[in-house]
């Protein structure tokens, strides 16, 4: 393990931060803790570097939308949630329905794998309009 690599291994790099995270760097690092994931993994994964990655976590206020997008994505969570706004459901809470639970694991392949689903999804979406307009 080199230096660099040692540093980072524990997900923090340097000193600890004297101020608190804005609320999106908190969220973000929460997110990144909970599915145990160092910061370089992160940034890797997210195709940021790992320079950015630190600054979204502990400073930055006003992240890019692309980023927040790609992160929420990422974690199966909305832009909303990762931004830490409140928003009103009409829904019930409760477990994430069977359709929901798929669709997160395909989220989290490769995308050429991501293309095949979605390639058996579109055929059978196709079969089933035209079965229905018969």
């Amino acid at each position: 393990m080199n230096d660099a690599s040692r540093l980072y291994s524990d997900g923090m790099a340097g000193r600890p931060a004297i101020t608190p995270a804005p609320p999106f760097g908190a969220k973000l690092a929460e997110l990144r803790k909970l599915r145990g994931l160092t910061q370089p993994q992160l940034a890797q994964a997210l195709d940021v570097s790992l320079d950015m990655l630190i600054y979204y976590e502990r400073r930055a206020k006003n992240p890019s939308a692309d980023f927040v997008k790609k992160a929420a994505a990422f974690f199966n969570v909305s832009a909303d949630d990762l931004l830490g706004h409140v928003v009103q459901s009409k829904r019930k809470s409760g477990p994430p329905s069977a359709l929901e639970q798929r669709l997160a694991a395909v989220r989290q392949l490769p995308r050429e794998k991501q293309k095949l689903v979605l390639q058996v999804i579109d055929t059978f979406l196709r079969d089933a309009q035209s079965v229905k307009a018969a």
